[in-house]
C-alpha cells in the first residue's frame, strides 16, 4: 500500500510565507486523499502494487484502461506533491549553488531569468496544475507547466523541483492572488534537497 509521507518540517515552519493551515489542509487532507484514491486504484492489481508510484506514471500505456485514469490523476497527485515537499524548507530561499545553479545558468540563461520564466509558468496555467524544473532527454534543465495532476515522468522527464499552483495550495491565505503566492514561494524553495534530487536523477 502507498503511504502518505510525513513532512520533514512541521505544518508551520514555512511562515509567514506558507501558512500553517495550508500546508496541514494541503498535506493531511489533499496529499492523503490522492494517496487513498491511488491505492483503491490498484487494489486488484498485485502486479502494479509491487511498482512505485513513479514506475506507474513512466508507462501509462501499461496500465488497465480502466484505472488508467484514476492511477494517471492519483498517482500523478502523490508524487507530484511528494516532491513539492521536498522542494521547500525553512530558512531556505535565496540563489541555488552546486551543479544545479551551474545548469541553471548555463541551461536557461541565469537564475534571474529562471525565475521570471518559472514564475510566469506558474501564474500562466489555465485553471489548475504546476510548474516544473526538470532534466530533459537530453540531460538539459528545462522548465514546463502541466495540468492538473499530468506529470512530467509520463512524457520521459525528470522532474527535479515543482510548484502547486492548485488553489488548495494558496487560496486560504492569498485568495485569488496567484502571483503573489508565488513570489512569496521563492523565500522557502530549498535548492539543497533540489540539487539532491539532481544527482539521484541524472544517471537515473
Amino acid at each position: 500500500m502507498y503511504e502518505l509521507p510525513k513532512l520533514p518540517y512541521a505544518y508551520d515552519a514555512l511562515e509567514p510565507f506558507i501558512d500553517a493551515r495550508t500546508m496541514e489542509v494541503h498535506h493531511s487532507k489533499h496529499h492523503a486523499t490522492y494517496v487513498a484514491k491511488l491505492n483503491e486504484a490498484v487494489e486488484n492489481n498485485p502486479e502494479l502494487q509491487a511498482k512505485s508510484p513513479e514506475e506507474l506514471l513512466r508507462d501509462l500505456s501499461a496500465i488497465p484502461e480502466a484505472i488508467r485514469t484514476a492511477v494517471r490523476n492519483h498517482g500523478g497527485g502523490h508524487v507530484a506533491h511528494t516532491l513539492f515537499w521536498k522542494s521547500m524548507g525553512p530558512n531556505k530561499g535565496g540563489m541555488p549553488t552546486g551543479k544545479v545553479g551551474e545548469l541553471i545558468e548555463k541551461d536557461l540563461g541565469g537564475f534571474a531569468k529562471f525565475k521570471e520564466d518559472f514564475s510566469k509558468l506558474g501564474a500562466g496555467v489555465f485553471g489548475s496544475g504546476w510548474a516544473w524544473l526538470v532534466i530533459d532527454e537530453h540531460g538539459l534543465l528545462k522548465t514546463m507547466m502541466s495540468s492538473n495532476q499530468d506529470n512530467p515522468l509520463s512524457v520521459g522527464m525528470k522532474p527535479i523541483m515543482c510548484l502547486d499552483v492548485w488553489e488548495h495550495a494558496y487560496y486560504l491565505k492569498f485568495q485569488n492572488r496567484r502571483a503573489e503566492y508565488i513570489t512569496e514561494w521563492w523565500n522557502v524553495v530549498d535548492w539543497d534537497s533540489i540539487e539532491e534530487n539532481y544527482k539521484q536523477l541524472r544517471n537515473a
